[in-house]
């Protein structure tokens, strides 16, 4: 409607955003545009980091991450992982009905948690989650609002941000009372606070890599399983992949290695193709310096706009877009 190239004035700030190819390749490839500068101050707005400290911390948390988190090191999760999930689905029973969301999110949440952080360092016990799931489920939910805008404007959140501050005290001081000397034994938790500038910030650095850790993978877990439920013929490939690789349903408990998730290529598909269709509206870079695309020169303050939705659904490259097709 508004061409391959549009601004809107919100917020105090330009967004501009780039439709085309052109505007694609400059998102991804350009000098002139920063990450860090563009998500400085939804930072600074979601878990109270000031912008000294950001940018102090940030290229050297996020090597940090990249390696730790990096596909030569997932062996190192698996194990732990495969542990909780069994664990924390037993609860399930074996029938019923209930919501697909909560679910996903009752499930993945202590698992992914009890991995990352250690055992018992969060509230994963039922008693304790409860209040703990609301509060982050409430911060979940309005965390895009709440990193654009003023605290003042969203009371219920802000109340929820210091409820979880305040919890996170406590688990970064019971992760360095227990940070084991020897790397191979210390959580990712305890790794970040090794490489963090200026300790009072660990709980703000906490709560981010909580919020960081369950941000994307639930509802890619929730979607997958959508569209895997929603299509029979999908559903059965799936399922005779598995028995395939793990055997008839009923044993006693499965270990996933990679090497079994390399066998599994299908499912790594339909996980890709519920990327595809649910990635996020916009994600965005900030003009450092002028930049040209197509015959427009977008000046530096500028944030620079994609939408992943939109490329996700441009029928040259994918064939009927909003189809499942793994």
């Amino acid at each position: 409607q508004h061409g391959p190239v549009f601004t809107i004035f919100a917020l105090g700030k330009r967004f501009t955003f780039v439709t085309e190819e052109e505007g694609t390749e400059a998102f991804f490839k350009s000098k002139d545009l920063n990450f860090e500068q563009a998500v400085q101050q939804a930072v600074e707005n979601a878990v109270s980091v000031p912008a000294e400290a950001f940018y102090q911390n940030h290229g050297n948390l996020y090597s940090m991450m990249k390696g730790k988190m990096g596909p030569s090191n997932l062996h190192v999760f698996t194990g732990p992982l495969c542990k909780e999930l069994h664990e924390h689905m037993a609860h399930l029973g074996m029938e019923g009905s209930g919501d697909l969301n909560d679910l996903v999110r009752h499930v993945m949440y202590p698992a992914v948690v009890n991995t990352l952080f250690g055992k018992g360092i969060c509230p994963t016990s039922q008693s304790e989650i409860k209040e703990f799931e609301e509060h982050f489920q409430k911060y979940d939910e309005d965390f895009e609002y709440a990193s654009q805008m003023p605290e003042c404007f969203l009371r219920n959140w802000s109340k929820s941000k210091k409820w979880l501050l305040k919890l996170f005290e406590k688990v970064v001081s019971d992760a360095e009372r227990t940070n084991p000397s020897e790397t191979t034994s210390k959580t990712l938790l305890q790794h970040l606070l090794d490489n963090l500038q200026g300790k009072h910030l660990a709980p703000n650095y906490g709560l981010l890599m909580l919020w960081a850790s369950q941000a994307n993978a639930v509802p890619i877990a929730f979607w997958t399983l959508v569209f895997i439920l929603s299509y029979p013929s999908i559903y059965k490939k799936v399922m005779e992949d598995l028995v395939s690789v793990f055997g008839k349903a009923g044993k006693d408990k499965i270990e996933v290695s990679e090497e079994d998730l390399k066998k599994l290529p299908f499912i790594k598909w339909c996980t890709l193709e519920a990327i595809r269709l649910r990635s996020p509206g916009a994600i965005t870079k900030k003009v450092v310096n002028p930049i040209k695309i197509q015959n427009f020169t977008v000046p530096a303050g500028d944030m620079l706009m994609l939408s992943p939705y939109w490329l996700h659904r441009n029928p040259k490259y994918f064939p009927d877009p909003e189809m499942f097709k793994p």
